[in-house]
């Protein structure tokens, strides 16, 4: 008798569009604390890491923190909007994205590059992008 040998199915891939959009509008986005907390427990690992050009962030409340303070500082209208389709694989999913109040300049733009581990994201890379001259 011969003995079949199957290999591992690969884990589906997560929708990185829909988890990194989700995470721009419900964590970054998000000026009511409450949901913004909600959001972070759903879209992220237990003891997440987020680096910052100058700065690693620890953990969901300390997340969420940056976000609230960064909408505070630019403004009531200020947003962060997606460019494009998010893309990834094998667990790494980038999205590009520009911010600014709503109607007007784009003040800052950059990519969110998640690796994400059973369909969350554990670590969070912001890179922002030089200004224009």
């Amino acid at each position: 008798m011969s003995e079949t040998v199957y290999a591992a199915q690969p884990a589906p891939e997560p929708d990185y569009d829909h988890l990194l959009r989700a995470n721009l509008e419900r964590v970054f986005n998000e000026r009511d604390a409450d949901r913004r907390a909600a959001a972070l427990d759903e879209l992220y690992v237990v003891e997440p890491v987020m680096f910052e050009p100058t700065n690693v962030v620890e953990g969901r409340s300390a997340i969420s923190m940056v976000a609230g303070n960064l909408l505070e500082q630019f403004g009531p209208t200020f947003r962060f909007k997606p460019v494009g389709t998010a893309v990834g694989h094998h667990g790494l999913g980038s999205m590009q994205w520009q911010a600014g109040p709503d109607g007007g300049p784009i003040v800052v733009s950059g990519a969110d590059v998640a690796d994400v581990v059973d369909g969350r994201i554990a670590r969070l890379w912001v890179l922002l992008n030089h200004p224009e001259a």
